[in-house]
């Protein structure tokens, strides 16, 4: 009888596992986190890659070809955006040589590391939108001659390139879009966005209540015709992909390139709303959006508070960690996956069996 309740304890065992397996994710495989340095007392490249696999990480968006993150990143199979920086555009969209001098000092030279995308510019305003294109087809073309095209070269841009209301009118308001847009059709790259609901409710706190920025508001808050809008995120994920439809680029997806809300330094900005947004948004990219219900591959910003960062008070708020690797609060990335309950006004997850 001893043995037959050790087998049967070893069954029950394994049948755990089981469950256990199905339910929790190897890795995270929607979301990512940016990761900037523009910070004192910011751990190592490579302390923080291993804060990222520790998190069960795997994307990783940084905004210069930063050797010290790219050496680390060597055989860790976590996924990468590179910027090809703002200040460089001129140079690399008037020069196929510099291009090709790019590719090969900064991503040819690291074989071991995943990169995903190069993201040509990011929120690029200005006389510079004229270089955007030029330089995204020099990369493209570096990167084919040195046997590297399966790394989709893009453009990361802002809600404001985008005009109109409901969803479904959504349009590019810039005209450099469009045919960056037909570009991104023909190689199969995807249109690198970022998401801010935490600014649209900033800046229109008349129209827009903080609940329906935050995914908390109880049913839905916008009617388009089929599609109802409960939160913010999707609104303007869907009315980018309205501007894409019409500018002829139906088959383009959306990265989500950049999201995330303050903990500090502002209206709204506090490390419970944080929390909710963050905690909700890997809750809810898996689903995707009423005008295309799938999977969003979505990269929170960003892994520090970066005390460095120019600009508003919020702007140093936005990290997931502090520069001693501490959580800013508690957030727990694999909660999208498994059934959890959530403990009203805590940041406590129970997963449930």
């Amino acid at each position: 009888m001893a043995k037959q309740g050790a087998a049967s304890s070893m069954l029950a065992l394994a049948l755990l596992m089981g469950t256990l397996a199905a339910i929790i994710p190897t890795g995270v495989q929607s979301i990512g986190v940016c990761y900037g340095v523009n910070g004192n007392g910011l751990p190592s490249a490579r302390e923080v890659v291993q804060l990222y696999r520790s998190k069960g990480l795997n994307l990783m968006r940084i905004y210069f070809p930063d050797h010290n993150a790219l050496q680390a990143l060597s055989g860790t199979g976590i996924g990468l955006i590179m910027d090809l920086p703002t200040s460089d555009l001129a140079t690399i969209a008037s020069n196929p040589n510099a291009a090709a001098t790019w590719v090969r000092d900064h991503v040819r030279a690291f074989p071991g590391v995943s990169f995903r995308y190069i993201a040509v510019g990011n929120e690029v305003a200005g006389w510079d939108t004229g270089n955007i294109l030029p330089a995204m087809r020099n990369i493209d073309t570096a990167l084919r001659n040195a046997g590297l095209g399966n790394i989709k070269v893009s453009t990361a841009v802002q809600s404001g390139v985008t005009q109109g209301f409901p969803p479904s009118q959504g349009s590019f308001s810039q005209g450099h879009m469009g045919p960056i847009a037909q570009y991104l059709q023909s190689t199969g790259a995807p249109l690198l966005a970022n998401i801010y609901p935490y600014f649209s409710y900033l800046y229109n706190q008349a129209q827009i209540n903080i609940n329906y920025a935050l995914f908390t508001s109880p049913g839905t808050v916008v009617q388009d015709g089929g599609n109802a809008y409960q939160n913010l995120f999707d609104a303007l994920v869907d009315t980018m992909y309205s501007a894409l439809e019409k500018a002829g680029a139906w088959n383009v997806n959306i990265v989500v390139s950049e999201s995330g809300w303050p903990s500090a330094g502002g209206v709204g900005a506090s490390t419970w709303n944080a929390l909710t947004y963050n905690q909700n948004l890997i809750n809810h990219v898996r689903k995707g959006t009423p005008k295309r219900p799938r999977a969003i591959e979505t990269y929170i910003f960003a892994m520090f508070n970066e005390d460095k960062k120019p600009g508003a008070e919020t702007e140093r708020h936005f990290g997931l960690f502090n520069p001693d690797k501490s959580p800013a609060y508690n957030i727990n990335f694999w909660a999208r996956d498994a059934q959890l309950w959530y403990r009203n006004k805590t940041s406590t997850f129970t997963y449930i069996l």
